[in-house]
């Protein structure tokens, strides 16, 4: 059944041949309806088994002392069931889009099957492995046969760049600020579609955080699965190499006038103070993130909730060193396993708004969680849950 599918999906892409995969990250164990659920219990009643390495991509259920979700009693026994036949299948229960964090990370040149929009454009582009977006239940097949159809970004001559994209002339200090990469981001997605582009520029600025929500951004903008950034991605040691030594099909030199156009587009709320809860950690928060978000905090109290979603990867550490419990004084609502845009967790509120330093949330919630949302730093972030309402601070967008 599992070779069926990826065989067929092979036809409709115009695949050559199906070639060997070395891991795969499963992202069609979220519930969205009982479909999937039987679909996954079907593969278990036939004997399936992952034939690689297989991380699972957020579930709909959080566990236990964390922040509950509401789904009605049906709906919640069948994602228990679809996220347990993922588990009997031999799928690793790390419940997390981040899975690069979690010590899922393979390779260079290898060719792997992951689902999951910013873990797929991370996967591409920061680790240098190769993964097409897979959808859900594609994803588990290619687990269980342990093949992919080869096309696309499997494809070396795909992962070429045609477009570049030169933020040189803005300034050192907002490209070394976290809050810019995800507004980068959405430019990206917005201008490249699917395409793969090199961003020029930020060499000596870019962390690994800093990239995941780049990608994360751009892939929820846009359709983009992979980009290079010259001097710092591993395909990329300038931006003539990722380019293939030919001239980009379009050069785009990025202006503070596109940084406002784009910022404005990440904040629906509109001019108002009014901040009802904040929501950081998509992708999933790294231990780093954590520590910073701590660091802001400073001891106080928090006057409106603060989601923090991540990985039991990182809750456990936190744990250990008795810090998630000096957080959830605080007023931080851990989000383990989920996230408040995937799962109903946020309360029902009229005119209610949303505060995120995510590219990433800030596209999906007003749709996925009705919530209108107001984009900021991480910083601004702390200081309006601790305010109580929206607080700006100084920033170089200049």
């Amino acid at each position: 059944m599992a070779i069926r599918i990826v065989a067929e999906a092979a036809r409709l892409m115009g695949a050559p041949r199906l070639i060997p995969i070395a891991s795969a990250h499963i992202d069609g164990a979220l519930y969205h309806g009982d479909s999937g659920t039987l679909f996954a219990e079907k593969l278990v009643e036939g004997g399936a088994r992952v034939a690689v390495r297989a991380t699972l991509n957020v579930g709909a259920l959080a566990p236990a002392g964390c922040a509950p979700v509401r789904l009605p009693p049906h709906e919640r026994e069948m994602a228990r069931r679809m996220m347990r036949a993922y588990e009997a299948m031999g799928c690793e229960p790390s419940w997390t889009c981040a899975p690069y964090q979690a010590g899922h990370r393979p390779a260079r040149g290898t060719d792997v099957a992951w689902g999951e929009s910013n873990a797929v454009v991370f996967c591409n582009s920061v680790l240098g492995a190769r993964t097409n977006r897979y959808g859900d239940f594609l994803d588990i097949a290619c687990a269980i046969s342990g093949r992919a159809p080869d096309y696309g970004l499997h494809r070396r001559e795909n992962r070429i760049a045609a477009l570049q994209l030169d933020v040189s002339g803005l300034s050192p200090a907002l490209r070394h600020s976290e809050v810019f990469y995800p507004v980068l981001g959405t430019i990206l997605g917005r201008t490249a579609g699917t395409a793969v582009a090199v961003i020029d520029g930020l060499q000596g600025c870019a962390s690994e955080d800093r990239l995941k929500a780049l990608g994360a951004a751009a892939a929820s903008a846009g359709g983009v699965g992979l980009f290079h950034v010259a001097g710092v991605t591993p395909e990329a040691p300038d931006a003539a190499t990722a380019l293939g030594g030919a001239p980009p099909r379009e050069r785009i030199a990025l202006t503070s006038d596109d940084l406002a156009a784009a910022l404005a587009r990440l904040s629906t709320a509109g001019p108002t103070e009014r901040v009802d809860a904040v929501a950081i950690g998509s992708p999933h928060l790294s231990l780093a993130e954590i520590d910073e978000t701590e660091r802001l905090i400073a001891g106080r109290r928090l006057q409106i909730p603060l989601y923090a979603n991540t990985g039991r990867h990182v809750l456990a550490p936190l744990e250990a060193q008795g810090r998630r419990k000096a957080l959830e004084q605080a007023g931080v609502i851990f989000v383990v396993d989920t996230c408040v845009v995937v799962a109903p967790i946020l309360p029902r509120l009229d005119g209610a708004v949303l505060m995120t330093n995510s590219g990433k949330f800030a596209h999906y919630a007003p749709g996925n969680t009705g919530y209108a949302v107001t984009y900021g730093s991480l910083s601004e972030c702390v200081e309006s849950a601790v305010a109580g309402r929206l607080v700006r601070e100084p920033l170089s967008w200049s």
